[in-house]
């Protein structure tokens, strides 16, 4: 993280220093200051930038923060209240689903009192799925328990994270906090932005931490963290964090006036923009909370009285301040950026009028507009759009439309997506070029293929238009696997590059049928599927649709995906539901600029294991998920290469047949992303071939708890050095150098201790 810094003369009592960056950074900015003890962490867009910063700044030795890459949100949750209990200073970053796998650790946190800081950078909720801003995330956060500060641009963004952990430390509150930005608008969005000068003066101004509260690692005064609690004491534990979050409110507003003197900066609870005598306004938040004081001026010139309210803490929620602010207001158009679906308005609109309600104001009329979702733009037009709805309301003195979306667009049935390639036909699909047949005898299968080039006729399952990078290898590697698989298919992908770049709506590369679900739930989703087709199969209820006896159920993961998706998958696995879950590794979470993933070996370069100074790549070895999956007893595990076509052929007609037959399949083939390896696109099979024959990506199977080398370099006399397929890609040559030679020696070590333990298993089919 390279931070241009310019010396500018501050408004307040410390020196500070102009730059010019996004939210994203800011947020890791201030971290860096602060110089939390732990930041557990899984990325999710927009927020992965924060962990991928505060990475490359521990890669240059500008902090001491121990970054924990988790296995998923539920995970990076998990790590961040273990590491609070055990007393120190925690942060962490999040988006949408993310925060929502995260979910149920939030109360816990909060209920049991211990403080760390969490920036939600807001993002819409699948599904369908979409990246973009807006704060349907956010609303579930509101029940948590969680005090929340809101950040309208990247300088809110610094100075609220700087504030966080003095709020959530301070006696009065001992609460988690989260910091709330909008995805994209304010998250990577560049702003000018005044920082502390010093570590120093950020060091005084947040204080040490608080010394007289208990953790875990005081073994002079052990404790008990989250015990089983009865009524009464369950009530009085929630009445005492209510207490707290009231709180927070009031520690808040002391804690900015301390800030203000400091830096000349303000965050008054409640940010009124020209509501002196204001007879109409808009309520919105966070980053279009600042284009809407535009159109107030615009309406001001004319002689409009109109005035903005944009909250800067929304729990507890500022509610005789926005009752006071509203007393004169004749009527308020409330903008959500997201629905309470079911209750007539957004969860701010609920809010503020409870708000009105409670303080005896019945006179404020109040209109409600969802508006903005899906990180849907918000422009000065939409601003003096919501401002006619109130001032329409003060001319006829009514509300004729209390509750309604704003900026959606009805559909037209001339633009109805038509199908425009057609159903594959079975009897191409069904070539009878590929058989498998099973030796009673011995349970051994037999499995014939031909070459590839009869297969040339057979469709392929994806159409060519998709948005993959060049020289993806997702694609041809999937394709070579589905060559192997007779007859039709029920496909489900977990969300990654495959996924993303197939199915832009209202258009999709799948010619099969396709379902999306998350990474920590595709493999249970399509297990759901699985058992669903044969028990209406059972009963009969299928059959006017025809269905052939040999469809074929695969769920296609990839980009990290077996890491949150691990326990689902293992879950699956000792079911035995009959399916095949293939993985296609690029060694990364390449869908969301290349962290790292367990799958990511040892001294890899990606944005999070940055190498610099003080860190040579990914300090731990990647993790084997053939091995794992085999040890739960499936039918079949098998690994394979586009490099060695015939072999994944055979291994994917074996992998329908124990689907179709026996039970659960697992698949790991290797692809190339020249994108994120910083390779050549030409080289890519060469890459595969080169991962074979050093032995980092050997090709096997295990049938029924048996294993077999399917390819060994050694006796084909091709085995190479790790190093001659290192120092072909960008993101590992780095390995070569001499500094990084006990790196090297760490990976070529494991690599061969793989090995040696893969050859003694397919020598003895004990092991």
């Amino acid at each position: 993280m390279a931070i241009e810094i310019n010396k500018e003369v501050s408004q307040g009592t410390v020196e500070q220093r102009m730059v010019y960056e996004s939210g994203n950074e800011m947020a890791a900015y201030a971290a860096h200051q602060i110089n939390y003890h732990i930041m557990g962490y899984f990325p999710i867009s927009p927020s992965t930038e924060v962990a991928q910063f505060l990475d490359l700044m521990k890669a240059n030795g500008q902090h001491d923060i121990k970054l924990i890459p988790a296995d998923g949100e539920h995970g990076s949750a998990g790590i961040c209240y273990g590491a609070s209990t055990a007393g120190g200073r925690v942060f962490n970053a999040t988006s949408a689903n993310g925060y929502l796998y995260m979910l149920e650790q939030m109360p816990v946190q909060s209920g049991t009192r211990f403080p760390m800081v969490l920036n939600l950078v807001c993002r819409s909720v699948s599904g369908p799925l979409n990246i973009h801003g807006d704060h349907s995330d956010l609303y579930y956060a509101l029940n948590t328990g969680w005090p929340i500060l809101m950040c309208r641009d990247p300088q809110a963004v610094y100075d609220m994270n700087i504030m966080a952990i003095k709020l959530a430390e301070d006696p009065e509150v001992r609460l988690p906090v989260i910091v709330a930005s909008d995805g994209y608008f304010t998250s990577h969005q560049k702003r000018r932005v005044q920082t502390f000068a010093h570590k120093s003066d950020v060091h005084a101004f947040i204080g040490e931490q608080p010394k007289q509260f208990p953790h875990v690692l005081d073994r002079n005064n052990p404790i008990t963290v989250g015990p089983y609690m009865n009524e009464p004491d369950y009530i009085n534990n929630c009445y005492q964090q209510s207490v707290a979050m009231y709180n927070a409110g009031e520690v808040f507003d002391r804690i900015r006036q301390e800030y203000r003197v400091l830096t000349g900066r303000d965050y008054p609870i409640l940010d009124l923009y020209r509501m002196e005598d204001a007879e109409v306004a808009v309520f919105l938040m966070n980053s279009s909370s600042e284009i809407i004081k535009d159109v107030v001026d615009q309406l001001r010139a004319k002689g409009i009285k109109a005035g903005s309210i944009a909250p800067n803490m929304i729990r507890p929620f500022p509610q005789k301040q926005i009752a006071e602010a509203l007393k004169n207001v004749k009527a308020v158009t409330i903008g959500d950026r997201a629905d309470s679906y079911g209750a007539h308005g957004g969860n701010m609109t609920m809010e503020i009028k409870a708000a009105l309600f409670t303080e005896g104001n019945r006179d404020t009329m109040v209109i409600s507009r969802i508006y903005g979702l899906g990180g849907k733009d918000f422009y000065a037009e939409d601003g003096h759009h919501l401002f006619e709805l109130a001032i329409e309301a003060v001319q006829k003195g009514r509300v004729d439309v209390p509750f309604d979306y704003y900026g959606h667009t009805p559909g037209d049935p001339n633009k109805k997506p038509e199908r425009v390639i057609e159903p594959m036909k079975y009897e191409d699909l069904k070539t009878g070029l590929i058989t498998v047949d099973k030796d009673e005898t011995t349970g051994q299968l037999k499995v014939k293929v031909p070459p590839i080039r009869q297969l040339t006729k057979k469709p392929k399952r994806l159409a060519p238009g998709h948005g993959a990078c060049p020289g993806c290898g997702i694609f041809s590697g999937l394709e070579l696997f589905f060559k192997g698989i007779e007859g039709d298919i029920v496909a489900l992908f977990h969300t990654g590059c495959a996924m993303v770049v197939t199915t832009g709506y209202p258009y999709s590369s799948h010619k099969a049928t396709y379902i999306h679900n998350l990474f920590q739930s595709g493999a249970a989703t399509l297990s759901g599927a699985v058992e669903m087709f044969w028990e209406r199969k059972r009963r009969g209820e299928l059959e006017h649709l025809d269905l052939p006896d040999d469809f074929t159920f695969v769920m296609i993961t990839g980009d990290g995906g077996m890491d949150i998706g691990m326990g689902p998958a293992i879950g699956a696995a000792l079911r035995n539901h009959k399916m095949i879950i293939l993985e296609y590794d690029n060694e990364g979470y390449m869908n969301t600029g290349a962290q790292l993933s367990y799958s990511t070996p040892l001294g890899h370069r990606t944005s999070t294991s940055n190498v610099g100074k003080h860190q040579g790549g990914k300090l731990f070895h990647h993790k084997d998920t053939p091995q794992i999956m085999a040890a739960t007893n499936i039918p079949y595990v098998f690994t394979g290469s586009e490099a060695n076509p015939q072999d994944l052929l055979k291994k994917a007609a074996k992998a329908q047949y124990y689907a179709q037959n026996e039970g659960l399949v697992y698949g790991k083939i290797l692809i190339t992303c020249p994108l994120n390896w910083l390779s050549e696109e030409q080289i890519g099979q060469s890459l595969i071939d080169q991962a074979v024959n050093s032995c980092f990506f050997p090709l096997y199977e295990v049938e029924n708890g048996v294993t077999t080398i399917t390819f060994n370099p050694e006796e084909k006399n091709k085995r190479i050095p790790v190093g001659d397929w290192l120092k072909n890609m960008g993101k590992t040559k780095h390995l070569t150098k001499p500094e990084y030679a006990e790196a090297l020696q760490s990976f070529e070590n494991e690599v061969e201790r793989r090995w040696s333990r893969l050859k003694a298993k397919h020598e003895n089919p004990y092991l």
